[in-house]
């Protein structure tokens, strides 16, 4: 299953010009305020084309560099209104669609949200689904290259690594929805202007749903580290797959713990995800998130939950399914019964998985329809690796161990803890390009510092001595219980 492809947000137009005043003595924001109108259009532009363009087209590397250009340049507006040195003439309203909100027919609702707070955490929203795209279509382009009996090592070490940049880009997309939620979020709320009192916002911009994007983007790298681990393993098993396993496998319980953890965290990211709509009460104020078609649009859509769905399901079958393998080649003729009962949960839900998983019965676009069928594609392919262990340790069970099969129940009381492969990249803000905090802002600040202290000590002549009592600090201790301290 190939990680979760993000539908990028669209934007309506602005003019920083319309309600940015430049409030400086020397007007130097001016330009820079021009700047920023400029990159944002550059985006709204790329943004547009991209919904036009088809999914294997697409160019998310250049949507990324484009939202670097304006990060910086938002976050010097943002500094700038904060220190009053650029001046609001109204309120900034910013036009984005939210593409993760549930909706009929992809309509996805445009909606009108104030404050420079709520522009940048739409940036930065938009900012990690591009990270995550982008190694989506970095693993597709690699294929199932380690399936390929033709290639050689180095061709198969070189996609390795191209596998360990799409891990790198997932973990930073990690790393972002994890800041959204923990800082920008928090910040738009406690901000002076009036944070989101009042303001019903949208699923994709609340703390349980960023929260949720960021375990899943982790539990997307975990899957893609397993692939690397594996991979030369399953090379090797090309010829013969099955038992008994190649030397170059890993632990199987290894593996097993890995799979535990990405099933973990996709089960936390449904969780998560599904609280804004049910969390939400309906009321008047809930029509802002209605599509097109009248469907209320308050919570996550049905493609984002069926995915997490499915993921922990697979992940937890995968679970079950090496630690069957482990108790076969590691447990000896005692752990005999334990690895058939491992394996046949394991089969008996990726026979669940096969038949439809969530997703069953459901009607949707060719793309939806696509993607089932790659899924389905996938799970059969791992039910019949998992036929050929389960048989194999099935026979030898019943014709040399004859150890009882566990009850479902014991089985589960054997499964171990999971273990993280790969952590997030925590996301470090760009500078901003101007004003406060600005590296051009910090050095004037210093350079004026510096000019003030010379123009002290030019101010006392040379041999010129300071009356004893301004230079002596004892002559100011006046205070009781001065000089006490030793």
């Amino acid at each position: 299953m190939s990680t979760y492809l993000y539908e990028l947000p669209t934007t309506g137009a602005i003019a920083f010009s319309d309600f940015c005043v430049d409030q400086s003595i020397s007007k130097a924001y001016t330009a820079h305020i021009s700047d920023t109108t400029q990159a944002r259009a550059n985006l709204r532009a790329l943004l547009k084309e991209s919904k036009r363009t088809d999914d294997d087209e697409k160019d998310y590397l250049r949507v990324v560099k484009v939202l670097d250009d304006y990060l910086p340049l938002l976050r010097g507006v943002m500094a700038c209104v904060a220190h009053d040195e650029i001046g609001l003439r109204s309120e900034p309203v910013f036009s984005w669609r939210t593409t993760l909100s549930a909706n009929l027919f992809h309509s996805s609702p445009r909606l009108s949200l104030p404050t420079l707070h709520a522009e940048y955490a739409s940036v930065l929203l938009t900012y990690a689904f591009a990270l995550s795209n982008m190694a989506r279509a970095a693993v597709g382009a690699l294929g199932a290259y380690e399936h390929d009996r033709a290639i050689s090592d180095v061709e198969r070490k070189a996609k390795d690594e191209k596998l360990s940049f799409a891990v790198n880009l997932l973990c930073r997309a990690s790393g972002v929805f994890q800041f959204i939620s923990e800082t920008a979020l928090l910040e738009w709320e406690n901000s002076r202007d009036g944070g989101t009192v009042g303001l019903p916002r949208p699923p994709d911009l609340t703390r349980e749903v960023t929260t949720a994007l960021a375990k899943m983007s982790l539990a997307d790298a975990q899957t893609l580290a397993i692939r690397k681990l594996l991979s030369k393993s399953a090379y090797d098993s090309n010829i013969a797959p099955g038992p008994p396993l190649p030397k170059s496998h890993p632990a199987p319980a290894l593996i097993a713990k890995l799979h535990l953890e990405c099933g973990a965290l996709y089960s936390s990211a449904r969780a998560l995800a599904k609280t804004p709509g049910a969390a939400r009460p309906r009321a008047k104020s809930a029509s802002q998130f209605l599509s097109k078609d009248g469907r209320d649009a308050s919570e996550v859509s049905a493609d984002l939950r069926r995915y997490l769905n499915d993921e922990a399901a697979f992940h937890d079958a995968l679970a079950r399914k090496w630690l069957g393998v482990d108790a076969g080649e590691s447990g000896g003729n005692d752990r005999g019964g334990e690895a058939v009962g491992f394996l046949a949960w394991a089969k008996k839900e990726l026979e669940d998985l096969k038949d439809g998983g969530s997703g069953k019965g459901i009607i949707g676009s060719g793309k939806e329809k696509e993607a089932r069928e790659r899924r389905k594609e996938k799970v059969s392919d791992e039910l019949a690796k998992v036929l050929v262990f389960w048989k194999h340790y099935k026979k030898i069970n019943d014709s040399l161990s004859f150890q009882p099969v566990p009850s479902q129940p014991d089985l589960q009381a054997r499964i171990p803890a999971g273990r993280e492969a790969v952590k997030a990249k925590a996301f470090v803000p760009p500078l901003p390009a101007f004003g406060p905090g600005s590296v051009e802002y910090t050095r004037q600040q210093a350079e004026q510092l510096e000019l003030a202290q010379d123009g002290e000590e030019e101010a006392v002549p040379n041999g010129v001595h300071l009356p004893a009592e301004t230079t002596n600090p004892s002559s100011a201790t006046s205070y009781a219980g001065s000089g006490e301290y030793f």
